[in-house]
């Protein structure tokens, strides 16, 4: 039977981005993917990671900045971007954004690995 959300749990983030999850393992228990929305303020950034699961961050408004060991991407509103599972990543937005955030498998502070 198809599982109707009708509202995201919010999970804790780092800073003050705000994270409301969708389907994952916090709001649905799916430990295959994660789907959530993203809320980030002007300045936020977070550690890099280099996580177990592949994330895909589609943009909806503003810019997210993505750091990787080859240099440095800027994801604009309608843009989506792939970071593949060991990738080392680092997010951040200078002018906040709203973006979604798709993982497979689900998000899991445990896998996501960030830097101390």
């Amino acid at each position: 039977m198809p599982v109707h959300v009708t509202s995201p749990v919010v999970v804790p983030g780092v800073g003050d981005k705000v994270i409301r999850e969708l389907v994952g393992n916090a709001s649905t228990g799916t430990a295959d993917v994660s789907v959530a929305r993203m809320s980030s303020p002007p300045g936020w950034e977070e550690p890099a990671q280099t996580p177990e699961f592949d994330e895909v961050t589609v943009v909806l408004e503003g810019t997210v900045v993505v750091e990787h060991d080859g240099g440095r991407i800027e994801v604009k509103p309608g843009e989506a971007i792939l970071a593949r599972a060991g990738e080392r990543v680092r997010y951040s937005t200078p002018q906040g954004a709203e973006y979604v955030a798709i993982c497979v498998p689900a998000f899991s502070p445990d896998t996501a690995h960030r830097d101390e």
